[in-house]
């Protein structure tokens, strides 16, 4: 990570990004392979079980070249982040546990919101290599990926096209609930709890003002949620 230059804001000091952060590049570059990834993910490609691997290096190369230097792990509240985290992981799972058929409704499955189809084919669900690297994926790297694009980079593009410019975790209404919804529809049949979760996870941009504590809380969903596909061989959740 590049050091912080600070500049003063109302009284504050305020975090600025140097100079080369200021380049959408490192913040966008990710999200956009990852999308691609996701869009070509349901196809048959001659990797077979080598794809996820392969993917796991792809995303974490670009990471690695193109944003390390705007990654910070640094938190400010990591208990409180924790607990989000498992909040969030249990608001996710919680309306197919109490209403078991609940996403089976029109509103959640349909020819804009998709279908309930795990990216993993039936055949590699038991093979331990799959499963590991589609947990890194989804522990390590698209939290990084996700935080970067949505909370680092749009809720401030929003406010200001000179993003730099902007606080992380500055407060704009409409930088809020534009991403919150745009966060939501990203996530297909789970649209209503991703929802939630977006504004969740992007509350906690604003309280913090954490680039790592929103990376760590959402960490911690994706583990927690992992782990509950696997054990319990609920693979409609690793869409």
């Amino acid at each position: 990570m590049a050091p912080d230059q600070t500049r003063r804001v109302s009284g504050a000091a305020v975090a600025e990004p140097v100079p080369e952060s200021r380049s959408a590049l490192p913040w966008v570059l990710p999200f956009v392979v990852f999308a691609a990834l996701l869009a070509v993910q349901h196809w048959t490609l001659p990797f077979g079980r080598w794809e996820f691997p392969l993917r796991v290096a792809l995303l974490a190369a670009v990471l690695w070249a193109f944003s390390r230097r705007v990654i910070t792990f640094a938190t400010r509240k990591a208990a409180t982040s924790v607990g989000i985290g498992l909040l969030v992981f249990a608001i996710w799972i919680a309306p197919d546990v109490v209403f078991p058929g609940y996403r089976q409704q029109w509103p959640f499955q349909n020819s804009i919101t998709g279908t309930l189809q795990s990216s993993i084919d039936t055949p590699l669900l038991n093979d331990p290599m799959v499963l590991f690297f589609r947990s890194v994926r989804a522990i390590l790297l698209v939290p990084i990926v996700e935080e970067l694009f949505w909370r680092g980079w749009l809720m401030r593009w929003i406010v200001n096209t000179e993003f730099w410019r902007v606080p992380l975790g500055a407060w704009s209404p409409r930088a809020f609930w534009i991403t919150a919804v745009l966060f939501s529809s990203e996530h297909g049949p789970y649209w209503d709890v991703g929802l939630v979760a977006g504004v969740i996870y992007n509350w906690w941009m604003v309280r913090t003002r954490s680039l790592g504590d929103c990376i760590l809380a959402h960490a911690v969903t994706n583990a927690a949620l992992s782990a509950y596909v696997i054990a319990r061989g609920e693979w409609q959740y690793w869409l």
